[in-house]
């Protein structure tokens, strides 16, 4: 159960970068976009292809990153200059990236203009090099004497990937954090809250629309090429329901911890993504479930974050009208 626990924690922590991604767009700028589920795909397949043509693991993820800008501020193109739907926008978006995911993966090979996967078993990733400066420290042994200690029966192999992830998430997360408090990124609050508004300060919020857009995918790609590079492959299909894992991840986050400051919004977010992971974990354990059933999982648990919070602002509001009606006889 503890390595169950462990490895949800794990993931959790990676695809939270992705949820920080997500709120940008959904809650930051209120833009519908469903270009996550291409775009996570897109990150995993420039990193997974760069590693096998035989780029460091950095420059692969970082461009992986730059990828998925590009892709985001391609559909904020759509939306703003082409007067598309943004739902619309990023759906077209998604498609389209289907496409060219296959063909990315495709330059792995000399064989193939397009390919499914891209596999990394024997490739060097961020974690084997990660894993060749932590595995000297003997920190694992010492960690896990102390867990073994308080009565754990399986160990996970090393911590090394979970302390390297949480340093990473959260440097992202100051990174975002700092961003929003800037200029642009008040205007570009300000641009989800109130479009015309910000307008009549000078503000072009076609742009503001298009850099929010673009840094969301590039979080979002980023996400997907260390899941990449984490489950050493990169798949077409990876990318199917991103979108609902980044949403469960804000609403979960949001509905335990609140939204009263940007700093609070976003670590809330990230433990969101980790309570989600764990909660999933949980849920696969259960005898008549399967790993089959993650997508309805997803679903399930989405509207619980939706209506659980509804209903207990629900019975608050209640208890509060009879306080008040107790107060006045």
């Amino acid at each position: 159960m503890f390595t169950a626990m462990f490895g949800a924690v794990e993931q959790g922590i990676i695809y939270a970068i992705m949820a920080l991604g997500v709120y940008l767009t959904f809650r930051v700028l209120d833009f519908p976009d469903l270009t996550v589920d291409g775009s996570f795909v897109t990150g995993a397949a420039t990193a997974a292809t760069m590693i096998v043509l035989g780029y460091h693991p950095i420059v692969a993820s970082l461009v992986a990153l730059l990828a998925g800008f590009i892709a985001g501020c391609i559909t904020g193109i759509l939306h703003t200059k082409g007067n598309i739907n943004p739902l619309l926008a990023g759906i077209i978006m998604m498609i389209g990236l289907y496409s060219v995911n296959l063909r990315i993966m495709g330059l792995s090979t000399e064989n193939a203009t397009s390919l499914p996967n891209v596999p990394l078993l024997n490739s060097e990733t961020i974690f084997t090099k990660f894993a060749k400066i932590w595995e000297p420290l003997g920190i694992d042994s010492f960690i896990n004497n102390i867990v073994a200690g308080l009565g754990a029966q399986t160990l996970p192999q090393t911590w090394g990937n979970l302390f390297m992830m949480i340093v990473v998430t959260l440097v992202i997360k100051l990174i975002v954090d700092w961003f929003l408090k800037t200029e642009i990124g008040l205007a570009i609050r300000a641009t989800g809250d109130n479009k015309r508004m910000i307008r009549s300060f000078s503000a072009n919020t076609d742009n503001l629309i298009i850099l929010g857009v673009g840094l969301s995918n590039a979080l979002v790609a980023f996400s997907g090429a260390l899941i990449a590079q984490y489950s050493k492959y990169s798949d077409a299909t990876m990318g199917i329901g991103m979108i609902t894992v980044g949403l469960a991840s804000v609403i979960i986050g949001e509905a335990i911890f609140g939204t009263k400051s940007i700093m609070r919004t976003t670590l809330a977010v990230i433990v969101g993504a980790m309570i989600y992971r764990i909660v999933l974990a949980i849920a696969l354990r259960v005898p008549f479930l399967d790993a089959s059933d993650m997508k309805l999982i997803t679903a399930v648990i989405v509207i619980l974050a939706l209506i659980v919070p509804q209903a207990i602002e629900k019975q608050k509001q209640k208890k509060r009208k009879a306080k008040r009606l107790q107060a006045r006889v």
